[in-house]
């Protein structure tokens, strides 16, 4: 297989994204001294910005790279969900889809990071807000109901579990449907795999991958076992194909068309990795934006591979453009399968 893969033209393409939406809200500051209180540091506080996470991160990349898209899900009716419909305005993301939860808490993940002047700041604490419960059903089957209405416009979808709930039987109903009428549906999971039996792909990390089949996760970095593994998933979710994303190992592949000990590039870039956030929401993007513009599905690791070099070097949920995938296909890993 080629190393050389060329960027295909997404902007005639529309994806939508289902799941759970993440408002990443990221506070810098930088280290004064330490406090008379407690023995811990204290933080002159410089900015705050929020981003895009989860889904909603999904969707970004998407559009970063030319795809027109519309993001389906839930946001609460407090200050983190309505900071994330501005940001979705910025990115010319539609957002139609989403709806405005009362008492529904916005899932927000916030990071602190501190830095001397002139260094690069490091992440300190997370502090987490989530709902109390899962997303209701009557939402879901809503959000659903919305999807069907607008289905004849979209090329494929992409779901987003981040485990709040929304990703369940009634978007894996859907999500079949749409796999047998054609459409590219991939699937980034935590935990519900069985209502998306038989749809185009997975892109699980070796955590998750390891928890689907019970497998030991510090075993999975040998190829062979990984393999093993692949292949028992592949036969619980009957989808085409498994995308395995190892972090600094790079990725795997495996599933129709593809060698049984599975095809498996180094990760993507030279520079220093810098954040890891949303790196999988980036391959799952690029991957089923791929394929659904008709490259093989080795291609559309390797697109994939070469954007999640890109956005581990950022600080945040980031998002590759063209011109930095282009870049970066400029210096890939080359595919390889390995024996098991």
């Amino acid at each position: 297989m080629s190393a050389r893969v060329r960027v295909p033209d997404f902007s005639r393409l529309c994806v939508a994204v289902a799941g759970d939406l993440v408002a990443d809200r990221y506070l810098y500051a930088s280290p004064r001294k330490l406090s008379r209180e407690a023995p811990v540091l204290v933080l002159r506080h410089e900015r705050e910005t929020l981003g895009l996470g989860g889904a909603a991160n999904v969707a970004r990349n998407l559009r970063v790279l030319g795809a027109k898209t519309e993001l389906f899900g839930l946001a609460g009716r407090d200050a983190s969900g309505r900071e994330l419909a501005a940001r979705l305005d910025e990115e010319g993301i539609g957002h139609a889809g989403v709806l405005s939860v009362p008492g529904w808490t916005t899932p927000t993940k916030t990071r602190v990071l501190a830095a001397e002047p002139r260094r690069s700041a490091q992440q300190v604490l997370r502090i987490d807000r989530e709902p109390s419960e899962a997303a209701p059903d009557v939402r879901r089957a809503e959000i659903v109901r919305r999807m069907r209405a607008f289905a004849a416009k979209f090329d494929a979808l992409v779901v987003s579990d981040y485990e709040y709930g929304l990703v369940g039987e009634e978007l894996g109903a859907l999500a079949r449907e749409w796999t047998a009428a054609g459409r590219t549906v991939v699937l980034d999971p935590r935990r519900a795999l069985a209502p998306f039996r038989g749809i185009t792909a997975l892109t699980p990390n070796v955590g998750e991958l390891a928890r689907f089949t019970g497998a030991e996760v510090e075993r999975l970095d040998d190829p062979a076992a990984l393999a093993r593994a692949a292949h028992e998933l592949l036969g619980q979710s009957g989808v085409r194909w498994l995308l395995v994303t190892r972090g600094n190992l790079g990725m795997a592949l495996f599933g129709a068309g593809i060698p049984a000990a599975g095809l498996f590039v180094a990760a993507s870039g030279s520079g220093e990795v810098t954040d890891v956030s949303g790196a999988g929401d980036t391959s799952a993007a690029v991957f089923a934006l791929a394929l659904a513009a008709s490259r093989s599905a080795p291609e559309s690791m390797q697109l994939a591979n070469a954007a999640a070099g890109v956005v581990v070097l950022e600080h945040g949920a980031a998002a590759c453009t063209r011109a930095q995938l282009e870049r970066a296909l400029g210096r890939p890993s080359r595919a390889r399968t390995k024996s098991r």
